[in-house]
């Protein structure tokens, strides 16, 4: 009897995922996190439906509680009678290449529940935030049947933001001690939140970063100054109404609420999630949901091309006989780099085309 081949080891992967059975679900993760072979022949077969499921995602600081917090969601979730996916992404040493991830032993008392699915991912040197995989993670496990996922990352700045190209609504979690940071990061993470959590609200601090938040968003939106006499008791809350283009209202139609929890204590907890549900809820209902997944489709059209293009260049420049000198032409300056790549673009191309979809 033959040795069954990759397509039939894939059909049967496929067909064992759309029965729910969670060791599928788990080998298909592998296979996408380990980029093996015939992985977008297996995608192809599963990932052909209609985005369904809640796609949440929390990120924040170090230290600000997001898997205390996440594991409050899942757990009030749970008691919802939803499932609920969790995938913890961990930043990667850039000095011994390991991660932590530590999501995996704070949710211990998770993992033994048959409605909850956890998967720590290791960024590895991606940038943004998350692992190179994580979208697709979150896709395969829409793609499984769970109505909630849940993703966890660690947003610092101005750089890991990659968690909007992931989740349909993005909490951003702080804490009182964050202080002088918000303003940091108002051209970052405050520009994707849709909802923004101080957690560890028992603490000193925490209305006024409230308070900060607030301030920052009005700012951000250009009402800083409306509610607010002049000097001089002039009203300037009626400035600008009349200036308003068309559809203006659509644009601030969610409130940005800004949250206190603690998730230690377990307060606070069903209020936020309330106002993930509440969100989802408005994308669905104002359309922007559908705007936003376009949108993300886009970008990961682009970046597949992009990367695929990016390992054909590597290939082709790891094996071509006739780039160590054309490099010294460039060093001694007989030719330039622009030059040169322009010389090897088209085979690069051509080497593409022949190979296919590889």
């Amino acid at each position: 009897m033959p040795a069954p081949t990759r397509a039939d080891r894939n059909r049967r992967l496929a067909a064992d995922f759309r029965l729910g059975k969670r060791p599928a679900l788990a080998r298909a993760i592998s296979m996408v996190e380990g980029r093996r072979p015939g992985v977008a022949d297996l995608l192809q077969e599963l990932l052909l439906a209609r985005p369904q499921a809640r796609r949440f995602g929390i990120t924040g600081p170090p230290g600000a509680g997001k898997s205390s917090l996440v594991a409050g969601l899942a757990t009030l979730l749970r008691g919802r009678g939803e499932e609920v996916a969790i995938v913890a992404v961990d930043p990667t040493s850039p000095y011994s290449g390991g991660a932590l991830l530590g999501d995996r032993i704070r949710m211990n008392d998770l993992a033994t529940d048959p409605g909850i699915f956890i998967r720590s991912m290791a960024t590895r040197g991606s940038l943004g935030g998350l692992a190179a995989t994580t979208r697709e993670v979150v896709d395969l496990l829409d793609a499984f049947g769970f109505p909630n996922v849940l993703v966890e990352t660690v947003g610092v700045g101005q750089t890991e933001l990659e968690i909007a190209s992931a989740a349909d609504s993005v909490a951003v979690v702080l804490v009182p001690e964050s202080g002088d940071g918000i303003q940091a990061m108002k051209a970052g993470l405050m520009e994707i939140a849709d909802l923004f959590v101080v957690n560890k609200a028992d603490r000193v601090g925490a209305d006024r970063m409230v308070r900060e938040i607030r301030q920052a968003l009005a700012l951000r939106a250009g009402h800083g100054m409306q509610g607010v006499p002049a000097h001089h008791g002039v009203d300037l809350t009626r400035l600008g109404g009349a200036e308003e283009e068309p559809g203006a209202a659509d644009v601030t139609a969610w409130d940005i609420p800004v949250l206190k929890t603690s998730a230690g204590r377990g307060e606070g907890i069903e209020g936020f999630l309330d106002g993930l549900v509440a969100h989802n809820r408005y994308l669905n209902e104002s359309g922007v949901l559908a705007e936003r997944r376009e949108r993300r489709a886009r970008s990961r059209l682009r970046d597949v091309i992009v990367g695929r293009l990016r390992g054909r260049a590597e290939a082709f420049l790891a094996s071509n006989p006739d780039l160590p000198g054309r490099i010294a032409d460039i060093a001694a300056g007989r030719a330039t780099t622009y030059g040169v790549a322009d010389e090897l673009i088209p085979a690069i191309l051509k080497g593409a085309e022949k190979s296919g979809h590889g």
